[in-house]
């Protein structure tokens, strides 16, 4: 399996801002310099967040995007369903998980639907996955850069000198 550039820049995205930003905006010139992604590229990333709830946006000179939850309320996987949809390692699995889709979503899946045993891994391993990701909340991926001595940067922003 090997994740898009949307989902581990989505993750590396709401990481800075977590850290760097906390709960204040933080601007998408700022995570683009910062993450060495392209402002435009991190625009459409932002759109798919911001529709699946995890960040808000405000304009203006004070503005810019924001965590719409506290950071432990965030996870890996979130952000990866946000811009992935799903989280199944192969196709073939989405014929295992008919709660949701219609059947003619299950059969389209794998022509062996329910009749291969390397379905089941599959399944279980997105399930693993899953459960992984869940377990990472922005949260820990901050507390793990502390602990490799990332260096946080100030947003000049918001500071005043007196």
């Amino acid at each position: 399996m090997k994740l898009s550039t949307k989902s581990r820049y989505g993750v590396r995205a709401m990481f800075d801002m977590a850290y760097h930003a906390g709960t204040l905006p933080a601007q998408i010139k700022d995570i683009s310099r910062r993450q060495q992604i392209s402002p435009r590229y991190l625009e459409q990333i932002f759109q798919d967040l911001k529709k699946a709830g995890l960040l808000n946006s405000r304009r203006g000179p004070q503005g810019g995007y924001s965590l719409a939850r506290p950071a432990d309320e965030i996870t890996v996987k979130d952000i990866i369903l946000a811009a992935e949809g799903e989280l199944e390692l192969v196709n073939c699995v989405k014929g295992l998980r008919k709660t949701k889709g219609t059947e003619e979503d299950a059969g389209a899946a794998c022509q062996f639907d329910n009749r291969c045993v390397t379905q089941h891994i599959w399944s279980n391993a997105s399930k693993i996955l899953g459960d992984y990701f869940s377990s990472l909340s922005l949260k820990t991926l901050c507390e793990q850069a502390k602990e490799m001595g990332l260096e946080k940067e100030l947003d000049h922003r918001f500071m005043y000198f007196i």
